[in-house]
C-alpha cells in the first residue's frame, strides 16, 4: 500500500532498505500530520476543490484520527509505508473518495516538511519547559547555598574563592543564553512550507497564506524550491540549539563527577543516584552524571552528522534527507532525559559546607591579601610581589577573615534576580502556535 503505487512491485530488500526506520519514527509525526492534513483540506475546500459534504466528512475523520494519536492508539499498519500513507488510507476507509482528494496540490515532500516543522515546534515547547525546570532548580540551590564557599580553579589549579551559589548560577545563566539559540531555531521552524509541493509549486490555485494562518506559522517559506531546501537546514539548526544546551549541561555533569570524587569531596550524591562496583565494596559511582556527560557529547556531534548528509546536494529533494530523521527525532528525548536526570541529581545532592578549612586551599586568599594592601595604599605590583614572595618562601598564612565581594556577579552579589529576568526575556512565546492548533481541531 503506497501512495505512489503504479501497479508494479518492489524488491523486498530494496523496500526494506529505502523505508528504513520511517514507520517507527513517523509515529512521532502523526499528530503533526493530522494537523497539516486538516489545514490543507480546509484550504482545498475554500478554493472549491473539496465539497461542503466532503469537507464535513473529512474534518470528522481527521478529528477521530487526532484523538487516536493523542490517546496513543494510532499505529502504522504492516505494509503501509509511512504516516502520510496511513492517515490517507484511514480517511479513505472512513470517507470514501473524499479521502483520495486530500492530496490534491501536495507532494509528500511538502507534507513531510510541514510535519517536521509542526513536530519540531511542539518538541521545542516541551524542551523549553525542561530547560526552565533545570534553570529553576539551579537558581533555587544557588540562592540556598549562596554563602557556602568553595575553591575556584583556573588551569585545574586552586585559584580564588568561589561559592556554591556562584557555581550553580553560572550554569543557570548559561541556560538563559542557550535559549537565544533555541529561539533562533524556533523562528526558522515557524514558517510554512505547505503548498511548495515537490519543490516547484502547483498549477492548483492554492492559498498558502490561509494554511499559514490555520497552522499558526509566523510566516511563509515563500520560494517553493527554498521551502524544500529547508530540509536538512531545519534539523541542523535545531540540533545546533540542542547542542548548545547539551554543552552547558555536559559541563555541569563533568563538574559533579569531579567534585563528587573522594579527592575533592565537595558534593555527595544520594545512593539512589549511584551504582556500585562488582569487586570494590566501597564504590558509589556517579553514573547518571557520567552518562549525562556522554549523551551531551553525542548530542553535540549531531549537527555535523546532519551537515555531512546534506553536504554537496544540489537544489531539489533527495532521499538522503530521510536519514536525518534517524538523528533528529530521537535527539529531543535524549536531551530531555538528560535535563531531568541532572535536575533531580542537583536537587538531591549533599554539599560540603567546610571545604576551605583544609590547608590545601589557603592560597585561595592571596588575591584578597594583595587587594587589602592595595586598598591601604600599596602599589599593586609591590603588593603582588610581597605576597608572592611569602608564598614562595613558605611563610604565607591567611588570617581567615570574612570576604567582602560586592560588585555585580561576585560571590557577594550574585545578581540572581537579574539572571532570572534574563531567562524570562529569552523565553519563546508559543501562544500563537498553540492557539492556532487548538482552533484548527475544534
Amino acid at each position: 500500500m503506497k501512495l505512489w503505487d503504479k501497479g508494479y512491485s518492489t524488491d523486498a530488500f530494496v523496500e526494506e532498505f529505502t523505508v528504513g526506520r520511517d514507520r517507527e519514527l513517523d509515529l512521532y509525526l502523526a499528530e503533526a500530520d493530522v494537523l497539516g492534513n486538516m489545514a490543507h483540506m480546509k484550504m482545498l475546500h475554500s478554493i472549491g476543490l473539496i465539497s461542503d459534504q466532503d469537507h464535513d466528512a473529512l474534518a470528522e475523520g481527521l478529528k477521530k484520527i487526532y484523538q487516536q494519536v493523542l490517546a496513543g492508539d494510532f499505529t502504522i499498519e504492516d505494509g503501509v509505508e509511512d504516516v502520510h500513507s496511513q492517515v490517507e488510507f484511514m480517511l479513505t476507509e472512513m470517507c470514501g473518495d473524499a479521502g483520495k482528494r486530500i492530496h490534491t496540490g501536495r507532494s509528500r515532500n511538502d507534507q513531510v516538511m510541514v510535519d517536521l516543522k509542526l513536530f519540531s515546534r511542539s518538541a521545542i515547547i516541551s524542551l523549553q519547559q525542561s530547560v526552565e525546570e533545570l534553570f529553576q532548580t539551579l537558581m533555587a540551590k544557588a540562592d540556598e547555598w549562596r554563602d557556602v564557599l568553595m575553591p575556584g580553579y583556573t588551569h585545574m589549579q586552586v585559584a580564588m574563592p568561589s561559592s556554591f551559589g556562584m557555581w550553580l548560577s553560572a550554569y543557570a545563566e548559561s541556560l538563559a543564553d542557550d535559549l537565544l539559540m533555541l529561539r533562533a531555531a524556533y523562528d526558522l521552524v515557524n514558517t510554512n512550507p505547505l503548498g511548495s509541493g515537490a519543490g516547484y509549486g502547483s498549477s492548483v490555485p492554492l492559498n498558502r497564506t490561509m494554511t499559514t494562518h490555520l497552522l499558526g506559522f509566523e510566516d511563509l517559506a515563500y520560494n517553493s524550491v527554498y521551502a524544500q531546501m529547508q530540509r536538512g537546514k531545519t534539523e541542523r539548526t535545531i540540533l545546533t540549539a540542542i547542542a548548545a544546551i547539551a554543552a552547558t549541561v555536559g559541563r555541569l555533569a563533568q563538574d559533579v563527577c569531579l567534585y563528587s570524587c573522594a579527592n575533592f569531596g565537595f558534593v555527595k550524591l544520594p545512593d539512589a543516584f549511584t551504582t556500585g562496583s562488582s569487586i570494590m565494596p566501597h564504590k558509589k559511582n556517579p553514573d547518571i552524571f557520567e552518562l549525562s556527560r556522554a549523551k551531551c557529547n553525542r548530542l553535540q556531534a549531531q549537527p555535523m552528522e546532519v551537515t555531512l548528509i546534506a553536504t554537496n546536494l544540489p537544489s531539489g529533494y533527495f532521499r538522503d534527507m530521510q536519514l536525518t530523521k534517524e538523528i533528529y527525532v530521537p535527539a529531543f528525548k535524549e536531551i530531555e532525559d538528560v535535563l531531568r536526570m541532572v535536575k533531580e541529581g542537583v536537587e538531591q545532592m549533599w554539599i560540603n559546607r567546610d571545604i576551605l578549612s583544609s590547608d590545601i586551599y589557603k592560597y585561595l586568599f592571596t588575591v584578597e591579601d594583595v587587594n587589602d594592601a592595595v586598598t591601604a595604599g600599596v602599589p599593586f605590583r609591590d603588593a603582588y610581589r610581597e605576597v608572592g614572595m611569602r608564598v614562595q618562601e613558605g611563610t604565607y598564612e591567611h588570617d581567615g577573615r570574612t570576604l567582602n565581594h560586592t560588585h555585580e556577579g561576585s560571590i557577594g552579589n550574585l545578581c540572581l534576580d537579574k539572571i532570572t529576568a534574563k531567562f524570562a526575556r529569552h523565553k519563546i512565546d508559543f501562544s500563537q502556535a498553540l492557539q492556532a492548533e487548538e482552533e484548527l481541531m475544534k
